[in-house]
């Protein structure tokens, strides 16, 4: 699998412009930058959250960051979802390797500003092998309704 489907189908209608990029299997955002020999501010994680009430939120920041959940929507209500959780939201994806295009999985989606001040991003393609190399402008026509806020510390 180069990519997930539903991935792949979500580049295709925005008409997007991207590189597929190979890299030894990884099991972290952190790790995957290092592996792929990109720049982890350029290295888009995402991180869902959820309400206890069925309601799923995905954060999207750059791998060289940590989430600050008191950040997210006023904080409190969030929290970080389970692994066992995300098979659902996410099954044509290998487990751990969500790509940060929550809108084409029906979630809302935040992204910090340190991430939409690259020129260019790395995001997960579904599997723990490929990512999707694009421009910050293609991207962003990934995920239209995403929030922009700062969400790391």
């Amino acid at each position: 699998m180069r990519m997930a489907k539903t991935v792949q189908r979500s580049l295709e209608a925005a008409q997007c412009e991207f590189d597929l990029v190979t890299h030894p299997h990884s099991a972290s955002s952190l790790e995957t930058a290092r592996l792929a020999g990109v720049p982890a501010e350029r290295m888009a994680k995402s991180v869902i959250l959820d309400d206890r009430h069925g309601h799923y939120l995905m954060a999207v920041l750059p791998a060289s960051r940590y989430l600050d959940l008191g950040k997210v929507r006023g904080g409190g209500e969030w929290q970080i979802s389970r692994e066992s959780t995300l098979a659902h939201l996410f099954n044509d994806c290998e487990r751990g390797a969500v790509p940060a295009l929550g809108e084409s999985y029906g979630l809302n989606v935040v992204i910090d500003p340190l991430l939409t001040r690259q020129r260019d991003i790395y995001l997960e393609a579904g599997n723990h092998h490929n990512l999707v190399h694009m421009s910050m402008e293609q991207y962003l026509k990934m995920v239209p309704h995403a929030q922009v806020c700062e969400v790391t510390h």
